[in-house]
């Protein structure tokens, strides 16, 4: 199994920090978890095409989680000129409704897929990339879950269970993924909660949603349904976690000095490897080690 970072910032436009993604290679399957705006740009970094990807699982559908989707969709069919499968989605309930809007006959993107797909000019990109006409439009596979829920595949296990963050208007979850003996936990976003504890149970590697320096809440609804630094290592060192990333990460904290201050706290509570996010980061799934010294 490898993990990459892709997006460990906020909504917050920011050039170091593109906003929620993941993503995780395990076998044949390349699976993004959350995919918000500057997160495609990450992707082509890390030398992975759109066509190569075959899964997508949202926590929720924050913007910040979701909005390169659209880009994802469309480009992942344009370029795969009908020769790849179909992309798997998954997530709360509205990812069908999310889906249909884009890529569907009513949708926002209903004439451009008529263009591409009938008018002749268009048709001779699609066979040149090597597809064969009639042209067929997106018809993503989108299945939308519920808190208990199990995802099953030849290649990977996925476990959902609601997280406490946006309800009651928005459904969050968190995962957990299982493949090739090893198991990555993902809060989306969320406050300390049993759920995640439950679903990071001596996890490998577990990426939580780190938003503020603790103390430091702007009011008690906001304390509850979101990480702070201490609360997260609390979280992670009672879940057995062998792997802790710090993501979601705001300006607050993004501090040279500041950052370093909060490792060190959290690393008085969690006793395993900590990570502070950045994009673009692998992380291991066993321990971190040194590189050689030239």
């Amino acid at each position: 199994m490898r993990i990459r970072l892709l997006g460990t910032g906020t909504p917050t436009p920011s050039l170091k920090r593109m906003s929620s993604g993941y993503l995780v290679e395990t076998g044949s399957r390349k699976i993004l978890f959350d995919f918000g705006p500057g997160a495609y740009h990450r992707l082509l970094e890390a030398g992975v095409k759109p066509v190569q990807v075959t899964d997508v699982f949202f926590t929720h559908l924050h913007y910040d989680h979701c909005l390169d989707y659209i880009r994802l969709l469309m480009t992942r069919w344009d370029q795969g000129a009908g020769r790849i499968p179909e992309l798997n989605v998954y997530g709360p309930a509205h990812t069908a409704r999310l889906t249909e809007l884009v890529v569907g006959e009513s949708g926002i993107f209903g004439p451009d897929l008529a263009a591409r797909t009938e008018l002749p000019l268009s048709q001779a990109v699609y066979v040149a990339r090597g597809g064969t006409l009639p042209r067929a439009k997106p018809r993503p596979v989108v299945r939308e879950l519920r808190s208990g829920d199990t995802v099953s595949t030849n290649d990977f296990v996925v476990k959902v269970h609601s997280v406490i963050h946006a309800q009651p208007i928005l459904e969050c979850f968190g995962y957990r993924l299982e493949a090739e003996g090893a198991s990555f936990a993902y809060s989306g976003d969320a406050g300390p909660c049993k759920a995640m504890e439950d679903l990071a149970r001596n996890a490998d590697v577990m990426v939580h949603m780190c938003h503020f320096i603790s103390g430091t809440a702007l009011n008690p609804q906001f304390e509850k349904r979101n990480g702070g630094h201490l609360e997260i290592a609390r979280l992670a060192q009672a879940a057995g976690v062998r792997n802790l990333v710090a993501s979601h990460i705001t300006e607050q904290m993004d501090v040279p000095g500041v950052r370093e201050r909060l490792i060190r706290e959290m690393s008085d509570i969690f006793k395993g490897n900590l990570f502070f996010g950045e994009d673009l980061m692998e992380i291991p799934v066993g321990a971190p080690g040194p590189r050689k010294l030239d």
